[in-house]
């Protein structure tokens, strides 16, 4: 018999109005990589906190090797010899790696002053060990978040962790970290430790998963040996129904151009060029995807549209209107939608409820509110009730749910909600489907094509290049901060992008008409 690292029995987490893990049972053997499948709120998160003494239970036990015992916060876990890496990094962005990973149990010299030369030294050992490839004198600031989450995990193996929990470890990661990652995991199992991977990415719980426990609205469904069962059959568990990986859509049938950029250069927030000379237009009825590796200036080109960075030179048209002097909210009332990369920084108020966060754009409007300028809660709630049932937002307490109790997935649902309510002319799309589960990506791709097929022109960024070849009717790639190439669908594969992506040249391309 295999001997069990973890063991919860019965546990049992109550939030208000949600019942966010209902009697759940789990082992985790040692040195295996055991995945956690489930939609958005299906309880992983919140159990894995509770395992990492984020939660206190309300019922249950835990056993760690075969020890019932109490972890009433991080630092027992840590004790114990859990360690846990956040889909939201714990970094202090002007310090070092290495000031990072030491941060609460600094080395000292004998007389108490900070080693941190030592530190360094053990940390590129550990570095090197596990094929991190992490410099630690590297300001965090300065490195990529592929590299920042590489961090994260030095700290817990810094604190002797053999029992790692990675929670949606790569829906911040391009695809070439993703595999990146990958390979850190198999390294990890490898030098004999245990990882539970959070994740509702099939693909991957196939390439590194042994086994896997699968949630469904706060209950365990299922474990299965993931070499015996399909990405078919792990999808229709956990969401249950049989779920459709592509999107049937009819061709496009683009009509007048509705947005237009013209030779837009933007500057980054260090004051160094990001965008270079870009022209590009997109018309009613399609979808123009970037692809692109991040970091080549696809979030500043973004901003730039929507008005977060100034324009250093260059032109934004709306229906032939230049758009680029004005604010971000006259830009809005001209007719651009935007769902950003960051929900969290950029997309919604975290203290304010799903009712506010709802019609944040559009509340000094009617019906929302009156002409004397007085909140109309009422209609509000009311909007909001159709929103929540029309895109499944999980909300246990309703519209007056603050959206920061909400999981990840949930927040990017009530942004698309928003967005696609407004009916904008133009629709700019930053990783819509980043942190969401196979059933919600299926819905959000459905509204996406819906948008277009509404006579809208929809402007996506993406990095899952399956997202942008099943998606959109165009394809540019963007490296170092221009444009490499613009293909029409069916024009490029996936390989042929990559290389783009990287640098690389292709002979043929579309003609980008910019009138």
């Amino acid at each position: 018999m295999e001997s069990a690292a973890i063991e919860l029995r019965g546990i049992t987490k109550i939030f208000p109005g949600v019942v966010a893990n209902d009697h759940i049972n789990l082992t985790v053997l040692d040195n295996e990589v055991h995945a956690l499948l489930g939609e958005n709120g299906a309880g992983k998160s919140t159990l894995m906190s509770v395992l990492f003494g984020i939660y206190d239970p309300d019922d249950g036990t835990i056993r760690v090797r075969g020890e019932e015992v109490e972890i009433k916060d991080p630092n027992a876990a840590t004790r114990l010899g859990i360690g846990m890496v956040h889909q939201h990094f714990k970094l202090v962005h002007n310090y070092t790696v290495t000031e990072n990973i030491i941060l609460g149990m600094e080395c000292t010299h004998r007389f108490g002053m900070l080693d941190l030369a030592a530190a360094e030294k053990r940390v590129a050992k550990l570095s090197e060990q596990y094929g991190l490839s992490v410099n630690p004198t590297d300001k965090i600031e300065d490195i990529s978040v592929g590299m920042q989450q590489r961090v994260e995990i030095l700290k817990t193996l810094y604190r002797d962790a053999q029992i790692l929990i990675l929670d949606e470890p790569t829906a911040v990661l391009t695809p070439q970290e993703i595999d990146e990652l990958m390979d850190i995991i198999r390294r990890l199992k490898s030098e004999g430790k245990t990882v539970i991977l959070i994740t509702h990415k099939l693909r991957e719980i196939k390439e590194v998963a042994d086994r896997c426990t699968v949630l469904r609205r706060g209950k365990s469904i299922d474990t299965v040996t993931v070499a015996d069962v399909s990405e078919e059959q792990l999808a229709e568990m956990m969401v249950g129904r049989a779920v459709r990986f592509d999107i049937d859509r009819e061709p496009a049938k683009p009509g007048e151009t509705l947005l237009e950029l013209r030779n837009i250069s933007v500057k980054n927030s260090r004051g160094l060029i990001a965008v270079k000379d870009i022209s590009l237009s997109v018309r009613s009825g399609e979808i123009l995807g970037i692809a692109g590796v991040d970091g080549n200036g696809q979030t500043e080109l973004i901003y730039g549209i929507t008005g977060m960075l100034p324009l250093e030179s260059g032109s934004i048209r709306i229906r032939g209107k230049d758009i680029a002097s004005l604010s971000i909210k006259g830009r809005i009332a001209a007719g651009l939608g935007h769902i950003p990369e960051d929900r969290q920084r950029h997309g919604l108020v975290m203290d304010f409820s799903i009712a506010e966060n709802l019609v944040i754009k559009n509340y000094d409007r009617s019906p929302y509110s009156t002409p004397l300028g007085v909140l109309d809660y009422a209609v509000m709630y009311d909007h909001a009730e159709k929103l929540i049932g029309e895109y499944d937002i999980r909300a246990g307490e309703g519209p007056l749910m603050p959206v920061k109790n909400m999981s990840g997935g949930n927040q990017q649902k009530a942004i698309i909600a928003r967005e696609i309510d407004l009916s904008p002319d133009v629709l700019i799309i930053a990783q819509p489907t980043r942190g969401l589960d196979v059933g919600a990506i299926e819905y959000i791709r459905k509204r996406i094509v819906a948008e277009r097929d509404k006579g809208r022109a929809v402007l996506l960024v993406s990095f899952e290049l399956d997202e942008i070849m099943n998606l959109c009717d165009r394809i540019a790639i963007i490296s170092h901060g221009e444009i490499a190439g613009i293909f029409n669908e069916g024009e490029v594969n996936e390989q042929e992008i990559g290389f783009m992506m990287a640098g690389s040249k292709r002979e043929k391309q579309t003609e980008e008409t910019v009138s």
